[in-house]
């Protein structure tokens, strides 16, 4: 009897630990460069041309990260998941900034725990908005650290009076903190993302809210992408780094359509955007409009290339346009290597940048070019 017994608990241990599957991956990307620009500035406001600089750079396709990530099976198709994740500049070993002015953060880019099941995913925390990743799936350039449409979006920050000292910008978001976001599984090719941030401002409910909606379509080589994003108190520190007082008001929207379509090796994008400031108008109304065309000449080497154009519409006289274009050949399933050469030509208080970090001098052009490597593990 006790024999029995003993074997029925060894069984039930043994049959949780096989339902119970789980695992953890640790995962990372080193990405350097050399890089020439013709024109630098000391900051993304500065007027002032420092001349032309030569310079080794993290980020020629994309930031270098590393992170880990994991799952638990609990039954039913439902999965349990985290991420940590941060990025980090590899000439020179030091983090990635946060949301606060002059502040790194070792989980800069996703820190979330979250479960997905067959009806969608659910994470909770700091993470990648999902108008990101619409913006990556309609560029032909996706969202490179070197002339994108993630520059691009960088540009209409610079032009709302964004410093640049910290991740929280005044267009859109790359990242999110404190955010809930719903990512649907597709139908027919379409899915939808749902995001909502609380503030957590004592006695506004809106205020240092964020919510955004991004509707996706994917079949047939065909990538189509409509977003909405709001934001209250969206960037709540001064150009030094002080705090303000939270206000409530909605100072930060952005709508954006892409389309990206692959036939054969050819893929042909265009988008438009506009983004503005609901609360002062006057002080933030841009709009952004780009077209890319790239080829896959084997399955190893692409040539990608992309024209970016920001406008005022309070100040016609302020507008930037960019050319980028650039080669990656991949040597290995982890390791590609890339050159990259960009000119910006920006007028009024436009200071549009090529490479990712590397400010611009307003109302200046510029030229940039840059060669690297990129490995994965």
């Amino acid at each position: 009897m006790k024999l029995k017994h003993g074997s029925s608990i060894a069984f039930l241990i043994y049959a949780a630990a096989s339902h119970a599957q789980s695992s953890v991956t640790l995962y990372g990307v080193v990405d350097t460069g050399l890089m020439y620009q013709s024109a630098n500035a000391a900051n993304f406001q500065s007027k002032i041309n420092l001349g032309h600089a030569y310079m080794m750079k993290d980020g020629g396709l994309y930031t270098s990260l590393w992170g880990m990530i994991g799952h638990e099976d609990i039954g039913g198709g439902y999965q349990v998941n985290f991420r940590l994740e941060g990025g980090f500049s590899s000439n020179n070993g030091t983090f990635r900034p946060s949301d606060t002015p002059g502040v790194s953060a070792i989980f800069n880019r996703q820190s979330t725990v979250g479960v997905a099941s067959p009806y969608g995913s659910v994470d909770f925390g700091r993470q990648l908005t999902p108008l990101i990743y619409a913006m990556k799936d309609t560029d032909v350039r996706g969202a490179q650290y070197f002339g994108s449409s993630l520059i691009a979006v960088l540009g209409l920050n610079q032009a709302a009076g964004w410093p640049g000292t910290s991740s929280n910008g005044a267009i859109g978001a790359i990242y999110d903190s404190n955010a809930i976001v719903y990512r649907s599984p597709k139908f027919y090719g379409a899915s939808l993302a749902l995001e909502y941030a609380p503030g957590g401002v004592p006695g506004q409910f809106q205020g240092g809210t964020r919510e955004s909606a991004v509707l996706q379509y994917s079949d047939y080589g065909l990538n189509l992408a409509a977003v909405y994003y709001n934001g209250h108190d969206t960037n709540p520190f001064g150009p030094t780094g002080q705090a303000a007082p939270s206000t409530g008001l909605n100072n930060n929207q952005l709508y954006y359509f892409g389309a990206l379509y692959k036939i054969m090796n050819l893929s042909i994008s265009a988008a438009y955007g506009r983004g503005k400031n609901p609360a002062n108008s006057n002080k933030a109304n841009l709009e952004l409009a780009s077209g890319g065309l790239g080829y896959k000449l084997s399955p190893a080497f692409e040539i990608t290339s992309g024209f970016y154009y920001l406008h005022d519409r309070n100040n016609g006289s302020n507008h930037s346009a960019e050319f980028a274009a650039g080669a990656n050949y991949a040597l290995s399933k982890a390791t590609v290597t890339y050159a990259e050469v960009g000119y910006v030509d920006n007028h009024g208080t436009m200071s549009q940048i090529i490479g990712y970090g590397s400010p611009v001098p307003k109302g200046r052009s510029s030229t940039a070019a840059m060669i690297g490597i990129r490995h994965s593990f």
